[in-house]
């Protein structure tokens, strides 16, 4: 079940414990660096320059973790998603020390083996205490300790999963205490609100919790207006269940709240870190692969009649039309229809080396010249021939939101397994899929990361024919 929660008050207050972890963060830092240093350099007298590097970087990290909500309530929230943060910021963190160290031109003067150890020490002991403070938490909820007391309005399907969900997930520590089914009950606006008012007045609650449609906005307007001078927190879950959803969030336009049910994470500043990306990996590539590349056309020239590339029309970034670059892999032939036909094992109009190309991907190596014109990417879903995508569209929910972002190279749905022909509904049903994570989880680390593995997994598979 999807739950979505709009918060109408924030507490912006940290907490004990939150004070707790920042200065835990704090003293992992400096711990690690001088661990890291007396391993290194079988001493604990650290020079001045030294020290300079550990205070820099230490503000970087509390500062990059502050900056990213680290230091607030996770409750309720996917833990994973709190280490995957953490390593993500101390890598940015350690990234950034060693580039102004470079630009600064003191990167010599010190041990790359000390930084490398103090960014694995610091992250594990980050990661272990955060394991541990969880883990402690979650066993004290069980038990009924440490929750907050809710009380839920609201009507339908909605307040049922609601309840059912606190109810298996005791270690999220949400304990609803009060439930309000308006659809239960005939009872006016009024009514309500006195209730609502009689609960709050004799028993501390934590939160208010409204389930309403959107349909229902006079009530929620109602509720807040008499609430208006009550100290609880007070969340919305809009019913949205069933609506297909890409990163949505919540902003601010011209002074009005704006829920965007389809958006990329790809903001604008993302879009032009990926493209710095994108230039200095497809530069790299392709000095790497002239040789072969230079190999594959001379193959290919001596192996079969026709052209070095093959073209064609492929939807790029918000559906525009561009030519996919590939080293021909099949004889010379017309389509004897509009519909393009997929390759498919055995087929006979690939040439023996074009199978031995596609086997290996080599017969992708031109595309980097379309990530240098900026029609793709070197990691984004995969395009498809335009009459594939014009099949699919209504077949599969959300299929055309892979165009919110540049078409890759590789892919997450590549190295997951779905390359190659999709010859049943359900592969190209759970290659969108992966697509779509993908475009909503973006981030710098999961391209290196599906970039590494498809170097190892990804360039040879069973599936390409």
């Amino acid at each position: 079940m999807r739950q979505y929660s709009l918060s109408f008050m924030k507490q912006y207050s940290l907490e004990d414990r939150h004070l707790l972890f920042f200065i835990l963060d704090f003293f992992i830092v400096i711990f690690s660096s001088i661990i890291s240093y007396y391993i290194v350099h079988n001493s604990l007298y650290i020079g001045f320059n030294y020290k300079v590097v550990i205070l820099i970087n230490t503000l970087i990290v509390l500062l990059s973790t502050s900056i990213n909500h680290l230091y607030c309530s996770w409750r309720g929230l996917i833990f994973i998603k709190q280490i995957y943060k953490v390593f993500t910021i101390w890598f940015f963190s350690f990234i950034c020390l060693l580039a102004l160290l470079f630009f600064s031109k003191q990167l010599a003067i010190f041990s790359i083996t000390w930084v490398q150890l103090w960014f694995v020490i610091g992250v594990s002991l980050t990661c272990l205490y955060r394991v541990i403070v969880s883990f402690t938490l979650n066993k004290c909820r069980q038990q009924g300790k440490n929750s907050r007391e809710i009380m839920l309005v609201g009507n339908g399907i909605m307040i049922d999963n609601i309840i059912k969900t606190s109810q298996q997930h005791l270690e999220y520590g949400f304990n609803i205490n009060k439930t309000i089914n308006l659809s239960k009950t005939n009872c006016t606006n009024e009514e309500v609100t006195h209730e609502l008012f009689a609960e709050l007045d004799t028993k501390k609650y934590h939160e208010l919790w409204i389930c309403l449609p959107l349909s229902d906005a006079y009530i929620i307007k109602g509720i807040l207006h008499d609430l208006r001078h009550s100290t609880v927190d007070i969340r919305f879950f809009p019913d949205l269940e069933g609506i297909p959803l890409l990163n949505y969030n919540i902003t601010n336009l011209m002074g009005f709240s704006s829920l965007n049910l389809s958006s990329s994470s790809l903001t604008k500043r993302n879009r032009a870190i990926k493209r710095y990306e994108d230039v200095i990996l497809s530069v790299i590539i392709l000095i790497i692969i002239t040789v072969p590349c230079l190999l594959i056309m001379v193959l290919i020239k001596l192996t079969s009649p026709g052209p070095i590339l093959f073209k064609q029309k492929r939807h790029g970034v918000d559906k525009q039309i561009f030519e996919v670059y590939k080293f021909r892999s099949m004889t010379m032939h017309k389509e004897t229809s509009d519909l393009i036909v997929q390759a498919t094992k055995n087929d006979v109009r690939i040439t023996k080396l074009g199978a031995f190309l596609r086997k290996t991907s080599l017969d992708e190596l031109p595309q980097f010249v379309n990530v240098l014109q900026g029609k793709m990417s070197v990691v984004g879903p995969r395009p498809h021939a335009l009459s594939h995508n014009e099949y699919y569209k209504d077949l599969v929910d959300s299929y055309m939101w892979r165009h919110k972002v540049k078409p890759g190279i590789t892919g997450w749905a590549q190295i997951n397994g779905y390359r190659g022909e999709t010859d049943t509904l359900y592969k190209m049903q759970k290659r969108v899929e992966y697509d779509l994570w993908y475009i909503e989880n973006w981030s710098l680390y999961l391209d290196l990361k599906i970039v590494f593995f498809t170097i190892f997994k990804g360039f040879i598979n069973k599936n390409a024919y």
